[in-house]
């Protein structure tokens, strides 16, 4: 493989980072940093929960343990379905609308999950223009016909898979097309057709991308607490949210809290040592343009539509409704006070996605340095707050800056007679350490995925040529992975856009978003008004969709 030096890639790290020992102590130190909130949930564990935990054990923890494994089993199945099917077609199959649904099928990513919940519903609940439709074209009663719910747990899983699917189909198309076409050939030669080298060398070759964009997902659906909330689905999250804000027993709701982020660790050790000793490297430098299978006759159509239908679900019936509803409201929406909200919105994202990619990046090529059990422990630690409801991350992040504050304003009152007032807590600084800490691991899977896949022995003939660290990681690891360094970007980017929970709470004062204010709107049902907001956080995502989707494609080694 050639590895080419792009200067306009490389950015100098201080010289000090020139040892592995001193990559591993900053790990620690930026992985003990960034768990400090998940830390002080699980320091609630240790403190009595007393009658309010027994009530939970003896009626509704059950509940909400089997809804939560059976949201995790359906939203993970109609993902990893989706997002693998849609990939393979778009990365190696030639089709009507190929090159359209490339990038189209990412548009669903800027989707939030309540909003598709709250459009669904308006459009399929007994009022809604569906039922109503159906009732004025044939006549009937509302006892005469079935129509299946959509406030259930099959609905959430619905919901959730058609907005959480381009997290599988991002990771699975990358890693489709990374894969050398000489491994593909063997293959062929040895007698294996479409379907056998999909499934015998493609689909093993991408598991490391696919367990990173799956695990993503999931743990996505568990932390969703406006869909389910909104559907009367009993989860860990809406239980978290009852016991800690309507019985007011924080001790009951981190131990809830815990219990959900162990589930998690367990699937994420369960995965690894499924896996154990594999590695899924390439062991060729060549690198050609994929010869696509070309489709026709019923199979053309095929493809067509079984790509056409998590995105026309996913993303052109509930944006066809919202931007109906924009136009009605336009008039009373759009003005000063929106564009405020865009700005903000897009500062906060854009800002937050920067620093989980170079903590991420930073903690990813330090692990790969010093693989020590510690080094893993930390990392996977810091990794946990996908996992956590964003109220959770907001509270554990709250909890430390106000101390801090207390004692700053009580230091400077005694000796300056001066108040210092709120110096961290309710700043733009405490929501950005409280988005850097829930989506680093958005960055960090993906990043580690990149890294993955690059052979230990190109850092070893880098370092016996003379260089450092950094340098192996500045000149030679970044320029290899760059496609997956802006997969990274783009998902915290899209993630922050859309997060509700921490925002709520950490915000400053007079500081909103689109997301909160698409989300206040919708939950007094006034979802016509709620609209404008929602469709700005959609396209703000679409042109950075466009973008990555070029660069992914350009990323294939060998490509022209």
């Amino acid at each position: 493989m050639q590895v080419h030096t792009a200067r306009s890639s490389v950015f100098l790290l201080p010289s000090t980072l020139r040892t592995p020992s001193t990559w591993r102590a900053g790990v620690m130190l930026i992985a003990l940093v960034l768990a400090v909130p998940v830390l002080v949930v699980f320091s609630f564990v240790f403190q009595p929960a007393g009658e309010v935990w027994t009530h939970l054990a003896d009626t509704v923890l059950q509940e909400y343990l089997t809804n939560s494994l059976l949201l995790l089993l359906g939203v993970g199945a109609g993902t990893l379905f989706g997002g693998v099917a849609s990939a393979w077609l778009c990365s190696m199959c030639q089709f009507p609308g190929r090159r359209v649904f490339e990038w189209a099928l990412l548009l669903p990513m800027a989707m939030p999950a309540y909003i598709i919940a709250y459009t669904y519903t308006g459009m399929l609940d007994f009022a809604g223009p569906v039922q109503s439709g159906l009732r004025e074209q044939f006549g009937w009663a509302p006892g005469d016909y079935w129509f299946p719910q959509i406030r259930s747990l099959g609905g959430a899983i619905v919901m959730l898979s058609l907005v959480l699917y381009p997290y599988v189909y991002l990771l699975a198309r990358a890693a489709f097309l990374e894969q050398s076409i000489c491994v593909l050939e063997v293959g062929r030669t040895l007698g294996a057709g479409a379907w056998r080298g999909f499934f015998r060398i493609a689909l093993p070759l991408a598991r490391p991308a696919l367990i990173a964009g799956l695990s993503l997902a999931l743990m996505e659906a568990l932390a969703d607490y406006g869909t389910v909330q909104y559907f009367g689905v009993a989860t860990f999250t809406t239980g978290i949210f009852r016991t800690w804000f309507g019985l007011g027993d924080a001790a009951a709701a981190a131990q809830l809290a815990a219990l959900m982020m162990s589930v998690v660790f367990l699937l994420i050790v369960l995965e690894r040592w499924s896996r154990r000793q594999a590695r899924y490297h390439h062991t060729t430098g060549r690198y050609r343009h994929l010869p696509r299978y070309r489709l026709a006759g019923w199979r053309a159509v095929a493809a067509f539509g079984l790509c056409l239908l998590p995105l026309l679900f996913g993303f052109l019936l509930p944006a066809g409704q919202l931007l109906a509803w924009a136009v009605q409201t336009a008039a009373d929406t759009l003005d000063a006070e929106f564009l405020r909200l865009v700005w903000h919105s897009l500062v906060l994202a854009g800002t937050a996605a920067l620093l989980a990619l170079l903590f991420g990046l930073f903690m990813a090529y330090g692990k790969r340095l010093r693989g020590s059990l510690g080094v893993h422990a930390a990392v996977r630690v810091a990794g946990m707050g996908y996992a956590v409801p964003g109220t959770v991350i907001a509270v554990g992040v709250l909890i430390p800056f106000a101390w801090i504050d207390n004692r700053v304003d009580a230091w400077m009152r005694a000796s300056f007679d001066i108040s210092t007032g709120l110096l961290l807590s309710g700043t733009v600084a405490a929501l950005l350490f409280a988005y850097t800490v829930r989506f680093l691991a958005v960055a960090l899977q993906t990043v580690e995925s990149g890294l993955g896949k690059i052979r230990h022995s190109m850092d070893d003939a880098a370092r016996s040529l003379g260089l450092s660290p950094n340098q192996v990681l500045t000149r030679i690891h970044m320029p290899i992975m760059r496609g997956s360094l802006l997969t990274a970007l783009l998902l915290v980017f899209v993630d922050v856009l859309k997060e509700l929970p921490a925002t709520l709470i950490l915000r400053p004062f007079n500081f909103n978003t689109l997301a909160v204010r698409a989300f206040e709107l919708a939950s007094d049902e006034r979802l016509a008004e709620s609209s404008s907001a929602a469709l700005a956080i959609v396209l703000a995502g679409i042109v950075p969709v466009i973008l990555l989707s070029h660069s992914i494609t350009r990323s294939r080694p060998g490509h022209d």
